[in-house]
């Protein structure tokens, strides 16, 4: 009876992640609050892109639908609206804007009857201003993509740099101590092994998020060159003279 009772009141066995915090030595736990902090920058950065890419998506769809609407190239631009966080509309405005500045006009300016013309060198310019903006606006949706490339490569090995330091670190213990028995290696082991899957658990949802990212990205810059082309396209069916 006693037995059963000494039984029934035993404590119930520590917490797994708790124990091997517990038993990680002082380069272990640095290595894990790192990770932990990695963890977190990580996951912001993949939280914010994919708010931006979900609503560079809902605007450039809205924005293409209102572009085709309209005969002339310039007439949302001279709307002098502003759209934030849209890539098509940044390359829009600003492929406009260089336009203007470039267009001739056949006599005197306000004068009836005259006309706004592009020759095949202002075209030139302008295509030109808007491959670069394509560019631009592809480095701007790529901005923050290399912290979750340094979170892929470098964590799982910043883990086992962890796990190595705590093996060695249990060895040379079990040789001060001049034993090797299941309680003095398990404890040391288990601790070093923890780094390990902190390197793990950082470095897998950052393959998942880069890869991810890296995909859409591709499609906006599909979308991007696509939109340079067709625009470009009906600013010389508009404006393209010959000289």
């Amino acid at each position: 009876m006693i037995m059963l009772l000494q039984t029934g009141t035993q404590a119930a066995p520590p917490n797994e992640l708790i124990y091997v915090w517990s038993a990680s030595t002082a380069a272990g736990k640095t290595i894990i609050i790192l990770l932990g902090v990695l963890s977190i920058f990580v996951w912001s950065v993949m939280l914010q892109k994919a708010f931006q890419t979900r609503q560079a998506r809902k605007l450039n769809k809205l924005f293409v639908d209102e572009f085709h609407q309209h005969e002339g190239v310039l007439v949302i631009h001279e709307r002098n609206i502003h759209v934030e966080g849209c890539p098509l509309f940044n390359l829009y405005d600003n492929g406009c804007r260089d336009l203007l500045g470039r267009l001739k006009t056949y006599g005197n300016e306000g004068e009836l009857g005259s006309e706004q013309y592009a020759t095949l060198k202002t075209m030139e310019h302008v295509k030109r201003t808007i491959e670069s903006d394509v560019a631009k606006e592809s480095l701007k949706l790529e901005k923050g993509l290399i912290l979750l490339a340094i979170a892929v490569s470098g964590a799982p090995f910043v883990g086992l740099l962890g796990t190595v330091w705590g093996v060695m670190s249990t060895f040379t213990n079990v040789a001060m101590l001049e034993t090797a028995s299941l309680q003095v290696m398990a404890p040391g082991v288990a601790a070093a092994l923890g780094t390990t899957v902190a390197g793990l658990l950082v470095a897998i949802p950052s393959m998942v998020g880069y890869n991810w990212l890296v995909h859409n990205l591709r499609v906006f810059t599909v979308e991007l060159d696509n939109f340079a082309q067709e625009l470009a396209s009906c600013m010389e069916n508009e404006f393209l003279k010959d000289e």
